[in-house]
C-alpha cells in the first residue's frame, strides 16, 4: 500500500531527533546486531556461493533515490524483433545467508528494514545489504537475473530465470533518469524504459490494475530550518514500478504453474468502501461520472492538485487487506490475485529489504522442486511477514506524526488554510484538515457544527507536541 513515508534532506534538529529515538525504544526496534550476526555477515561478505553464469558483460543500471546504498534491482532493457527484451537483476541474498544460521534468524525475527525519517534499521547488517549484497555500481555481484521477452504491445513472450554474476555501470536517481529521457539525451537502455513502460501502463489500464500515484511528505532543509513539502513521482517512478511489476507477475506465473509458491493477494474491495469513495471525491468537487470505473479515475487525477492529492491519499483505504498466500501441491488459496495489480502477483524484487523476496526467488530457481529450508519455512511466513508489516506501517504512522509535531511546535495558535479531506459518520464534527503549506494532514475537532467535507477552511493549530506525536487543529 502506498505509504506516506517521510524523506529527510540534511540532519533533523535535535528534538526531533530525541522522538524519533523514543519512538524506537517504545516499539522495540533493535539498535544494533548481534555479534554473532555481524561475525557471519562478515564471513557471507568475502566468501559469497558464486553463480555459475557470468553476465558482467551486460551494461545494467539501477534507479533509486539518490542516497539510497541498499539496491536490489538493476536492469538492462533492448529491443528484441518489434518487441522487448527486459533484463532485471536481483541482489541474490541466499548467496550470503546460510539457512539456520544466524544472519538467517536474525532476518526472521526483523521481516522487513524500517525506515525512520532520520535513519532506517535494516533486514540485513549494512556490511551486506549497503555493501558486498548491493547491486552497487562497478562491483560484480551475485544476482538472480530474470530475462522477460516482451512482444511490441509489452506482453509478456517468454521468461528465463537463474543465478549469474552481474555488474551495474551506473547508479541513478529518478529525477537524473526523467531528464535524460525528457532530454533525449538518455542511450537506448535507459530511454526504453518509457516505452516499456508506457506499454505496461496501457496493459495495467486493460486488465483493470490501478496505480496510485500519492506524494510524498518531504523534510526540506531551508535557510537553516525544516519544512514540510510535498512530492510527486515523476513519469520515471512509474515506469520503474513496472518493470517490477512486471517480474513479480512473472514469478506469481511461475508459481502456479508448478504448484507451490507465496502469493501478494489483495481481496476485491467492499462496495461500501468504494460508496464512500464516491462520497469523498464529490466533496473534494472531483467529477467521477457513474460510467467511470476507479481505475480510470485514478488515472485522470494530478498529485500535483492539493484536492487530487487528498483523494489519492484516501483511495490507499481500498488497499487494506492486502496479505501473503503460500500454497504447495497444487493447492491452490481460496485468492490468487491482487485487486490493485488485477492479476497474480508476488514479492521478489526486494530481498535486500524483505523476508518474503529471498523465498520467492529460490521457488522461481526451482519450481519444480525448492530448496527443503524454503518448503520449511513456507507456512510461517504469512503470519512472519503480517506482523512484520503491521511495525512497519506503525513506524510510518508515527514518524508522520512525530515529524509534523516537530516542525509545528513553535506555531501554537497559527492560522492555516487546507482542505477538510475527510469527516467522521458518527462524529461530523471530527475529521481531518490537509493543509496547503505546510505539508500537513492531521486531525481537526473542537468545532460545533458539522465539518464541511471537500470544502477550505481556516484552521488553528491547537496542539502540536512531538512527545505524545499528536498535532491538532480546529475550525478557526
Amino acid at each position: 500500500m502506498p505509504s506516506r513515508r517521510i524523506r529527510v534532506t540534511g540532519t533533523p534538529e535535535a528534538p526531533l531527533r530525541a522522538a524519533l529515538s523514543a519512538l524506537r525504544t517504545e516499539l522495540g526496534v533493535p539498535e544494533s546486531f548481534p555479534p554473532e550476526v555481524l561475525a557471519e555477515a562478515e564471513r557471507a561478505a568475502k566468501a559469497p556461493a558464486p553463480p555459475a553464469e557470468d553476465a558482467t558483460d551486460i551494461p545494467f543500471f539501477t534507479i533509486d533515490p539518490p542516497t539510497s546504498m541498499d539496491l536490489d534491482q538493476a536492469m538492462h532493457l533492448s529491443r528484441r524483433g518489434s518487441g522487448f527484451r527486459v533484463r532485471y537483476a536481483i541482489a541474490d541474498v541466499a548467496a550470503f545467508v546460510v539457512p539456520g544460521g544466524a544472519l538467517d534468524a536474525e532476518a526472521h525475527h526483523r521481516v522487513t528494514t524500517l525506515y525512520f525519517p532520520d535513519e532506517k534499521t535494516p533486514l540485513h547488517p549494512p556490511l551486506l545489504s549497503e555493501g558486498a549484497a548491493s547491486l552497487l555500481p562497478d562491483v560484480t555481484r551475485p544476482a538472480v537475473l530474470w530475462t522477460i521477452d516482451l512482444d511490441a504491445d509489452g506482453r509478456t513472450s517468454a521468461v528465463d530465470v537463474r543465478r549469474a554474476l552481474v555488474r551495474s555501470r551506473a547508479k541513478l536517481d529518478y529525477a537524473t533518469a526523467q531528464r535524460r529521457i525528457d532530454t533525449g539525451t538518455a542511450e537506448e537502455p535507459l530511454a526504453l524504459l518509457k516505452d516499456i513502460g508506457e506499454a505496461r501502463e496501457r496493459l495495467e489500464v486493460e486488465r483493470g490494475g490501478i496505480s496510485l500515484n500519492v506524494p510524498e511528505q518531504e523534510i526540506v532543509e531551508r535557510d537553516h530550518t525544516y519544512e514540510l513539502a510535498y512530492r510527486a513521482p515523476l513519469p520515471a517512478d512509474g515506469w520503474n514500478a513496472q518493470i517490477s511489476l512486471l517480474t513479480g507477475m512473472a514469478a506469481a506465473d511461475l508459481m502456479l504453474t508448478h504448484g507451490t509458491g507465496v502469493l501478494r493477494t489483495l481481496p476485491t474491495a467492499p462496495d461500501g468502501a468504494v460508496g464512500r469513495l464516491h462520497r469523498t471525491a464529490h466533496a473534494l468537487h472531483i467529477d467521477w461520472p457513474h460510467h467511470m470505473s476507479y481505475a480510470e479515475l485514478i488515472r485522470s487525477l494530478d498529485p500535483h492538485l492539493p484536492h487530487h492529492a487528498a483523494f489519492l491519499q484516501e483511495c490507499t483505504t481500498l488497499l487494506r487487506g492486502a496479505g501473503y498466500a503460500v500454497f504447495r501441491d497444487g493447492n491452490l488459496p481460496p485468492v490468487t490475485t491482487h485487486a490493485a495489480v488485477a492479476a497474480p502477483y508476488t514479492h521478489c524484487t526486494a530481498p535486500l529489504r524483505r523476508l518474503v523476496d529471498r523465498y520467492a526467488s529460490e521457488l522461481c530457481l526451482a519450481p519444480g522442486n525448492p530448496p527443503a529450508w524454503v518448503l520449511a519455512g513456507l507456512d510461517a511466513l504469512p503470519k512472519q511477514m503480517a506482523d512484520g508489516t503491521r511495525l512497519a506501517g506503525t513506524v510510518e504512522r508515527e514518524c508522520v506524526d512525530i515529524v509534523e509535531a516537530a516542525l509545528l511546535k513553535d506555531r501554537v495558535g497559527d492560522l492555516f488554510d487546507g482542505y477538510v479531506v475527510d469527516v467522521e459518520e458518527r462524529q461530523p464534527t471530527v475529521g481531518k484538515v490537509q493543509l496547503d503549506t505546510p505539508a500537513v494532514v492531521a486531525r481537526l475537532e473542537g468545532g460545533t457544527t458539522p465539518l464541511p467535507l471537500g470544502e477550505r477552511l481556516r484552521v488553528r493549530l491547537t496542539q502540536a507536541d512531538p512527545g505524545t506525536s499528536k498535532v491538532r487543529f480546529a475550525p478557526a
